[in-house]
């Protein structure tokens, strides 16, 4: 897994809940029903489908 700052980390996990609060299909089995919650654990999980494009 890559390393993300905590501000890529809070900007990831806030844009995944906002597709799912919006309807996107959620990529795990849970019992959350919160979609910050969901977010966070597809992030832990690694199944984010978002990527960080950083300035070189």
């Amino acid at each position: 897994m890559e390393t993300y700052t905590r501000y890529e980390r809070a900007r990831i996990i806030g844009a995944r809940a906002l597709q799912i609060a919006m309807g996107a299909p959620i990529l795990i089995k849970t019992t959350n029903i919160e979609p910050i919650e969901i977010a966070m654990e597809e992030y832990t999980q690694e199944r984010i489908p978002i990527t960080v494009k950083r300035k070189v």
